[in-house]
């Protein structure tokens, strides 16, 4: 089922999750270990996340370095068909740029088509650790409305062979990334406007927001949304703050503010257990909050660890 379709239907905020795929090498069990203790909550979707290949150098004899491609977490089509299989909830894979040509891309859509997957999320990605800024593949996209632009074609049957006759159309919901408190590389919100719009315009379908603490910053960034004639679905993202290094880790990672109040609170602590204790509590005055003012869906970065999403969940839904 499309998710805009489940969000249209639903008279109250739903609730939904993130999920990394396991190292390689490691069971998919540990995936359902952590969805287990949320099903009661009844997800409206599960997002996979997709890692792309990184590059390391290895010494070989004679004192030359081999290039050496390698994914460290694999699996994102094949949890996505698993977890359908098992909790009949939507599953919904990230697709990214980094890595892909467009013929590879294509393919990975029809694959995801065959398994009757209806919802994707589409991102340009990161670039990856040896590379100062995002390079993309030889015949590869190099923003996320390259992707948008290229389903949303094979959504009308068209494919990448314009002399294929009678191409039977994909049908899926497109769902994009915005950003709060504006993506890093956007010289202004305005300018971040501007292109999520033509992502919007181009086909996508409803926004995931990347975390934030402050619900102010949310509701602004939505109010700007509206008045710059975006007004597809734009659901919240949250993370719930579980341990001391995370304070510094993730305003220089994803490039977000923690407010001071919540701040002054973690100051306090003396041990994770304590930052953990105070991280819940945020996020359940955030959800809360949220929830009154009747936004489509929580979604809750979880990345596998469910105890704390549980903790908050239990209070909001």
């Amino acid at each position: 089922m499309k998710l805009v379709q489940k969000l249209s239907q639903s008279k109250k905020s739903l609730f939904s999750i993130e999920i990394l795929p396991p190292l390689k090498g490691k069971s998919i069990q540990s995936i359902y270990d952590g969805i287990d203790p949320l099903m009661e909550f009844k997800p409206a979707f599960v997002d996979v996340t997709y890692h792309r290949e990184e590059y390391i150098y290895k010494k070989r004899d004679g004192g030359y370095l081999e290039k050496v491609s390698i994914r460290k977490r694999p699996g994102t089509v094949g949890i996505c068909a698993a977890i359908m299989n098992k909790y009949n909830v939507e599953a919904v894979p990230h697709i990214i740029c980094g890595g892909f040509t467009r013929e590879e891309t294509e393919n990975a859509l029809i694959d995801l088509h065959f398994l009757g997957i209806d919802n994707v999320l589409l991102l340009r990605g990161d670039s990856i650790k040896t590379e100062p800024a995002f390079v993309p593949e030889p015949n590869g996209h190099a923003y996320a409305l390259d992707l948008v632009q290229q389903v949303k074609q094979m959504n009308t049957g068209v494919y990448m062979d314009h002399d294929m006759k009678d191409a039977a159309p994909t049908d899926f919901c497109i769902g994009i990334a915005a950003y709060p408190e504006k993506h890093f590389e956007a010289p202004n919100m305005i300018s971040d406007l501007k292109y999520l719009k033509a992502k919007v315009d181009a086909g996508a379908e409803y926004i995931v927001t990347q975390m934030f603490f402050d619900n102010k910053k949310y509701f602004e960034f939505v109010d700007l949304c509206r008045k710059n004639g975006i007004n597809v679905p734009i659901i919240p993202g949250l993370k719930i703050l579980s341990n001391k290094k995370q304070i510094t880790t993730l305003p220089k990672i994803f490039h977000i503010d923690i407010p001071q109040p919540f701040y002054e609170e973690l100051e306090k602590c003396k041990d994770d257990k304590q930052i953990k204790e105070v991280g819940i509590k945020w996020c359940i005055e955030q959800s809360k909050e949220l929830v009154k003012a009747n936004v489509p869906c929580l979604h809750f970065y979880t990345m596998g660890a469910s105890e704390a999403t549980k903790a908050v969940a239990k209070e909001v839904f």
